[in-house]
């Protein structure tokens, strides 16, 4: 009879009579997987197209090619960082670049392990996922490559980007904003 009892399979837990609140430690457990999925998400994004770009479109050897009136893919070298600050031309500037990015990249990395908020790991996801990218081009290529050139006529308001600097970009706007947004939040309640 105790064989029987011990036969009989578990009763499925029904998670959907929870209702409270999860606790705090698998909150940030789970904040924490949705940020690296994110972050590997924007890598992979970032490594897939610009491996269409050089491969299958050979847009280093077509330079340009138009798909819109306000958009075109044009191949650029990249040898700084954003906006072509910090241009690294020798072996010595590339790898100490790498190493600048990297540590940023280990920081932005350990940021996101300790943040608790969803918000802000999701910008720091899109931050460590460009970053990332963008360190493995330079490894690899000696270069970022950058191909994605937003322009009105003849005024372009960003020099040629790529999916992990529009990553990096968006990931720290958000996180200015958040700020402005809490300091503000904070002015308010010391007013009351």
């Amino acid at each position: 009879m105790a064989d029987e009892a011990e036969a009989a399979p578990a009763e499925p837990i029904d998670y959907r009579a929870f209702r409270g609140p999860l606790p705090a430690e698998l909150r940030l457990k789970r904040t924490r997987s949705v940020a690296l999925v994110i972050a590997f998400l924007v890598f992979a994004l970032d490594q897939a197209t610009k491996w269409v770009v050089a491969y299958p479109l050979q847009l280093e050897f077509r330079r340009t090619i138009e798909i819109a009136d306000f958009f075109n893919l044009t191949f650029v070298k990249n040898n700084g960082v954003s906006l072509g600050l910090l241009s690294a031309d020798g072996e010595l500037g590339r790898w100490l670049l790498v190493a600048m990015t990297a540590g940023i990249a280990i920081f932005v990395a350990l940021w996101l392990w300790r943040e608790k908020r969803r918000d802000d790991s999701t910008a720091l996801a899109f931050v460590l996922g460009g970053a990332l990218g963008n360190i493995v081009d330079r490894t690899r290529l000696g270069y970022v490559l950058d191909f994605a050139d937003l322009h009105f006529g003849d005024w372009r308001p960003f020099l040629v980007f790529n999916v992990g600097d529009a990553a990096i970009t968006i990931g720290v706007l958000l996180l200015l904003v958040r700020a402005l947004l809490m300091r503000d939040g904070r002015a308010k309640k010391k007013e009351a």
